[in-house]
């Protein structure tokens, strides 16, 4: 039985507006709207086509974060999931502990694949998939705007953006692979998938109990807003637009 395991992280709604801490080290978290982080989502839509294309095919959604990430999961469950694993963390952690927790969860259960999304869009680091390849000593596959496996799952073919086009790689499996935009578009949950989701197994462990200590290696200094855009001007002709652009803004 093909397994695959898909970390999905909770993150704030990229609609709403964030508020940032009056003394800069964070953002306000009080009553903000959390969603499944939307790369991650594209790594769940992928399993789940993988497994209807082959029905033996389990899929594990992770998440690592607070009790209320169930909410994350209970989403990819219902996106077509098998089972759920929550490990428990109210501390801050960062790409480092997040690679940490995989490696023990992949070390424990053992998967033909881990795909998950390519960053998230509140740290936007990218990095939880290469950090895991590495401690794991697994090939990856990064950047996925397509994703064949092998009908035996012992190898997968990858097709990557890179600055010059598209990059097509092998990699043998059990394999990491970080999802791009363009791979898929994930489903809406579906209301028997959402009623199924709620009897579906999910597991909670505290990150203690796998041996990580929840210790950023990355330190946040400040956490600022973005400026304010200054107000407009607005010019008679096209002649006293090329001065403003020549002589005030010295672009041209």
């Amino acid at each position: 039985m093909p397994k695959i395991l898909v970390p999905v992280k909770r993150v704030p709604d990229y609609e709403i507006k964030i508020k940032v801490k009056s003394d800069g080290s964070g953002i306000e978290k009080d009553g903000i709207k959390w969603i499944v982080n939307p790369f991650d989502e594209i790594a769940v839509e992928e399993a789940v086509r993988l497994k209807e294309a082959n029905p033996e095919v389990e899929i594990t959604v992770l998440s690592l974060g607070p009790s209320e990430a169930t909410e994350q999961l209970r989403t990819g469950l219902a996106m077509g999931a098998d089972k759920g694993i929550l490990v428990v963390c109210d501390s801050e952690t960062d790409s480092f502990v997040a690679s940490q927790v995989l490696d023990k969860i992949v070390e424990r259960d053992g998967y033909d694949m881990v795909i998950m999304g390519k960053q998230a869009i509140d740290s936007d680091a990218s990095q939880t998939g290469q950090l895991l390849a590495s401690a794991r000593n697994l090939p990856q596959a990064t950047f996925a705007s397509k994703l064949e496996v092998a009908g035996d799952w012992k190898s997968a073919n990858v097709t990557r953006e890179v600055d010059g086009g598209l990059e097509t790689v092998k990699v043998s499996l059990p394999a990491v692979v970080t999802t791009d935009l363009r791979l898929n578009e994930p489903r809406y949950p579906s209301l028997p998938g959402i009623v199924k989701a709620k009897k579906k197994p999910l597991e909670e462990i505290s990150i203690s109990d796998l041996g990580v200590e929840a210790a950023p290696v990355v330190k946040v200094v400040k956490v600022a807003p973005p400026e304010e855009r200054k107000a407009g001007i607005k010019v008679e002709s096209v002649e006293e637009l090329v001065e403003k652009l020549k002589n005030e803004a010295k672009v041209i």
